[in-house]
């Protein structure tokens, strides 16, 4: 199945003082290189989802925007699944400090047309932003921008989520270091300590 890995970095930054996450770097390397290193094993096709396109003119990607004025992880996931080329795509914010090829290959085997999305479930919930997405639900997802229903999970009629179980992806991060995002400063800290434990 053809999929393209689509990377969301829409965020302002507000936490960090405008400086743009995916730039922040941890072991070494910007947070962007990481999760590139990850897809380029993985996707021919990479997207990366950005209003502001010219903080990224030194990577040699296709860059999209939003088709919404309305800031939101949702407007993102659309332009993503609007853009991309193939039928599915795996999509994942630009602050995930620890992208793994084999947590991603996990749901990419596991995509069969009868779901609409494919997304790891932990105790804490769904992680909608390490998942699979049919590209054909893109319009679907603009009718709850157009109503201001912002909350991925609530886009897709719950029989169509396939959600795999955190024991899946225990197997490969016992930590599950693979959904930490890097959203205030402590989290950059315990992301950087945990790199540096690791080595």
């Amino acid at each position: 199945m053809e999929v393209t890995g689509v990377i969301l970095a829409g965020g302002l930054g507000k936490r960090y003082n405008g400086i743009d996450k995916s730039a922040l770097t941890i072991g070494g390397k910007s947070m962007l290189d990481r999760i590139l290193e990850t897809f380029s094993g993985l996707f021919e096709e990479i997207l990366l989802v950005t209003n502001h396109p010219a903080r990224y003119t030194g990577y040699d990607l296709c860059i999209v925007t939003d088709l919404y004025p309305i800031r939101s992880s949702l407007t993102g996931l659309h332009a993503g699944l609007f853009h991309a080329s193939h039928p599915y795509a795996f999509v994942t914010a630009c602050d995930v400090p620890f992208s793994d090829p084999r947590i991603v290959r996990v749901l990419l085997d596991r995509i069969e047309p009868r779901w609409d999305a494919v997304m790891p479930q932990t105790e804490k919930g769904l992680e909608p932003l390490c998942a699979v997405y049919a590209c054909r639900c893109a319009p679907q997802i603009a009718q709850h921008i157009e109503r201001r229903q912002l909350k991925i999970q609530r886009v897709f009629n719950p029989a169509k989520i396939l959600k795999v179980p955190e024991s899946q992806f225990r197997k490969i991060d016992p930590e599950l270091r693979c959904f930490m995002n890097v959203n205030r400063p402590e989290d950059l800290t315990d992301a950087r300590q945990r790199i540096e434990s690791t080595d």
